[in-house]
């Protein structure tokens, strides 16, 4: 199977706005935001859905969120709130199956989401 298109942005091979990277993790900029702020942070490891988490992933996902809040720290987010979404598998709106966190922030986020 090819790589997904965000394993191919996580190695160099497709461009992106990348804001954040480490050995766990890589954050770039979503190419269709939905708010001023719309960072999406994914594991350096493919993981196709949050189905597909095994035990040993439990602190992967925990740092996934901590490197959202510190963008959304960074970007003055956390004060006046921002949202972190995950996704999955299809009729949730997941369309790239590698599991991502959207970082939302800089405008009113209504409830429910659309």
């Amino acid at each position: 199977m090819d790589p997904c298109i965000f394993c191919k942005i996580r190695d160099g091979e497709l461009p992106a706005r990348k804001v954040y990277e480490d050995d766990l993790a890589v954050a770039f900029e979503d190419v269709s935001p939905r708010a001023p702020t719309h960072v999406l942070v994914i594991p350096r490891k493919h993981i196709p859905t949050l189905n597909d988490l095994a035990v040993e992933d439990e602190p992967l996902i925990g740092h996934l969120l901590a490197v959202g809040a510190a963008i959304a720290r960074e970007r003055g987010h956390a004060e006046r709130g921002w949202r972190a979404v995950l996704n999955c598998n299809r009729e949730a709106g997941q369309t790239v199956f590698h599991v991502h966190v959207h970082v939302l922030g800089g405008r009113l986020l209504g409830w429910p989401p659309g």
